[in-house]
């Protein structure tokens, strides 16, 4: 009886060996992070801390290949379609995980079905602002002047089904006001129109609005986080100023393609909320809200986020440009 034991105990060991082998030797040389998006954006800054402290850790290179092109489609293929072998992972976020499926009706790929989520990394707080020359001060005040004009009202985007257009459109249905859309080539444009008074409000990130808000130029109205950020304590947020259940965030994650081993996941996962709870991290990336968390988490998440923005899309009827 004990013999028969030694020996399952020893068959188990055995069968056991190569995942072991393989989360005690990954990475066992460079690993390729894809990002869809440019060279010095907010995301790519991200991406290249992350990657340096990886780096660091595993004593492997950790190469960032910007992908950029068709609103975040032609990297996030490229990811989808690498070998599944731990050493091609992908940095997405909400435009190209939640926006794009239910903007685009035929993607080449399921963000689903073709990504394993390794973890939430942060959320870049967002708020709403107005021009000064707009006179109000609150979204309930926002709001009582747009049903007192309706369709005069302008906003501005980055474009159709950005992360500044979507939750505009959420903020209409929610309160039953008439606003118009106006999307330009890209947030920059959209923010400095704003600046300058040509179009009255918009939702752009805190740390690209806060020292204008601070020096008078815009007015932060509200925060769009289901909680008020660090950064703007005593600015209230958009379900606290009269529209319940709102709730909009920038957010950004880690995946790999889907059929990754399971041991290379849990190592990456580990590491990734490992510089998250950095205090380093908060120092250096100022303006995000960090997450971090488990796979199942994360996957639950980009679902939830995947149905809330396809209703706004079908709501609103907004059509890829």
């Amino acid at each position: 009886m004990k013999t028969k034991w030694r020996v399952a105990v020893t068959g188990v060991a055995l069968f056991a060996m190569p995942a072991i082998v393989l989360a005690q030797s990954y990475p066992a040389r460079g690993v390729r992070v894809v990002l869809p998006f440019a060279a010095g954006s907010a995301v790519d800054a991200l991406a290249r801390f992350y990657g340096q402290k990886m780096a660091e850790t595993w004593k492997q290179q950790i190469v960032i290949d910007n992908r950029t092109g068709a609103n975040g489609i032609i990297g996030t293929e490229i990811a989808a379609r690498a070998p599944a072998d731990g050493y091609t992972l992908y940095m997405g976020n909400v435009a190209t995980l939640a926006i794009n499926p239910g903007l685009y009706p035929k993607l080449p790929f399921d963000v689903v079905k073709d990504f394993a989520p390794i973890s939430l990394i942060a959320a870049i707080n967002n708020c709403l602002i107005v021009h000064p020359s707009l006179p109000v001060k609150s979204v309930k005040e926002l709001v009582a002047l747009a049903k007192a004009r309706p369709g005069q009202l302008n906003y501005a985007s980055g474009g159709v089904g950005s992360a500044q257009h979507i939750p505009m459109e959420m903020l209409k249905a929610a309160t039953g006001i008439d606003i118009v859309h106006v999307a330009y080539k890209g947030l920059t444009p959209a923010f400095n129109e704003v600046v300058a008074g040509q179009v009255p409000m918009m939702v752009p990130g805190v740390v690209t609005a806060l020292p204008f808000h601070q020096a008078g130029r815009i007015r932060i109205i509200a925060t769009t986080a289901a909680r008020r950020t660090a950064a703007t304590p005593d600015i209230p947020t958009v379900a606290e100023s009269g529209v319940p259940g709102f709730e909009w965030d920038s957010w950004t994650g880690f995946l790999a393609p889907t059929g990754t081993p399971a041991e290379a996941l849990a190592r990456v996962n580990a590491e990734v909320v490992r510089i998250t709870r950095l205090p380093e991290t908060k120092e250096k990336l100022p303006g995000f809200e960090w997450i971090g968390g488990t796979p199942q988490e994360f996957a639950s998440y980009i679902k939830t986020n995947i149905a809330t923005v396809a209703r706004v899309v079908r709501q609103a009827n907004i059509k890829a440009e």
